[in-house]
């Protein structure tokens, strides 16, 4: 190692009167490549950005998307299971023995599918007595009425659901004017 050492000091130090045009230019062309593969860098960086919000945008409108789905498939579904539940109703409500077992069984079923909307997240819009909405009822019939404010709904004829903000069925109605 120390021989190292006085090699080197033994070597002449070029100072910049010594630089020949041949070292200028080699040095000129490291500098040149140096530049070019910083800017590269820099662009590769870019795009690496670019592809990770690029990824993050695609995951997050995937998962809007899934949950989307998820949202229209259990409003359909609820959609065509209302006629149902709307019978059950009628048939508990039209029932004049309620010690009946069968009036007993209709009313469980009945509950039952009320416990599995409610699961979901479905809930009845209210209307009897509320002011009309057009964006969560559909009035089917105009009365006139003194003893109720106007725009007030009287009668309810279809109950009508939502799920989350979203109407599955809008309430069938009757307003007073």
């Amino acid at each position: 190692m120390e021989d190292e050492v006085k090699k080197e000091q033994a070597m002449p130090q070029e100072t910049p009167e010594d630089v020949t045009p041949e070292a200028e230019n080699v040095h000129n062309e490291l500098e040149l490549k140096l530049k070019e593969a910083e800017e590269k860098a820099k662009e590769n960086f870019d795009k690496y950005l670019r592809q990770v919000a690029e990824f993050d945008n695609y995951r997050k409108r995937t998962t809007a998307e899934k949950t989307a789905m998820y949202s229209n498939g259990v409003r359909d579904t609820v959609e065509k299971l209302l006629p149902v539940v709307d019978n059950f109703e009628r048939a508990v409500s039209s029932a004049t023995d309620t010690e009946n077992s069968l009036y007993t069984g209709v009313a469980m079923i009945l509950k039952q599918l009320r416990d599995i909307l409610t699961e979901l997240g479905v809930e009845e819009i209210p209307a009897e007595g509320e002011p009309f909405d057009p964006n969560y009822h559909n009035a089917v019939m105009h009365v006139d009425d003194e003893s109720c404010d106007d725009n007030v709904i009287v009668e309810v004829f279809q109950k009508g659901y939502k799920l989350g903000d979203k109407v599955i069925r809008h309430s069938m109605v009757k307003v007073a004017n």
